[in-house]
């Protein structure tokens, strides 16, 4: 993948990243105006559907004040806290939730993401308040790895197809259908349909064909099944330890 390339999807995700990261304040909305966001991405639409997340993503901050009032800032607070803090929707940020069976936080895929970005010298700043899981840290793995001098992108490709790609859709849709504001309904959207064409753009580039849902989902399956089996039960055996009275 040529540098030019890979630092314009890593200024996509830069954009991305940050607005996941954290709520929309006056100085970034402004910024999204300026640079006619998402107009300025380097992934452009691919379809209908990605051509209609793009034009809701403009329209949603055409529609925002330039110089937004408290309120409003107050409202895009409180959209954020209830998709990105408080679970309010019933959509986790967090992989595990996803895949989970018990659908529990801190599970296998949060230390099998930990093990993917130690292997690309990537680490979460602080994983107390953020788990390695979590959606922002996983666009930001995508971003590390597009700043390498070479990038496997059958590696890249695999990761999506087996991480963020697989649970994000659900995410995406939850989201766009709960939340209160059309910006953050928007910026799911979008999000999603950046990561269909920059999967797809890998598929062009290193021949790494999509995956059905179907197989990616038998594939998790069995790789939670394996983790589950691997770890042996400790029973207590009367006696075993001494007296049981």
């Amino acid at each position: 993948m040529q540098a030019e390339l890979r630092m314009a999807l890593v200024d996509d995700l830069d954009q991305l990243i940050r607005l996941h990261d954290r709520e929309l304040d006056g100085e970034t909305l402004a910024a999204l105006k300026a640079t006619d966001f998402p107009a300025g991405l380097a992934l452009a639409p691919a379809d209908e559907v990605a051509a209609q997340a793009y034009s809701n993503a403009a329209a949603a901050v055409a529609a925002l004040p330039a110089a937004p009032d408290a309120r409003t800032l107050d409202e895009l607070a409180a959209d954020y806290a209830a998709v990105y803090l408080n679970n309010s929707f019933g959509a986790s940020t967090y992989e595990s939730v996803w895949l989970d069976d018990d659908h529990l936080a801190c599970q296998r895929p949060m230390f099998e993401l930990r093990e993917i970005y130690a292997a690309a010298g990537f680490k979460a700043t602080d994983w107390r308040s953020r788990y390695d899981d979590h959606l922002v840290l996983q666009l930001h793995y995508l971003q590390h790895v597009l700043q390498a001098d070479a990038v496997d992108g059958e590696k890249v490709a695999n990761f999506i197809d087996e991480h963020i790609g697989y649970w994000f859709p659900d995410f995406a849709q939850r989201i766009a259908l709960g939340c209160n504001t059309p910006f953050y309904a928007a910026l799911a959207e979008l999000t999603h349909v950046w990561l269909l064409r920059f999967r797809a753009l890998l598929e062009e580039m290193y021949a790494c064909p999509t995956p059905t849902r179907e197989k990616m989902e038998a594939k998790i399956k069995r790789k939670l099944a394996l983790d589950k089996a691997e770890i042996s039960p400790i029973h207590f055996m009367p006696g075993a330890q001494g007296p049981s009275w």
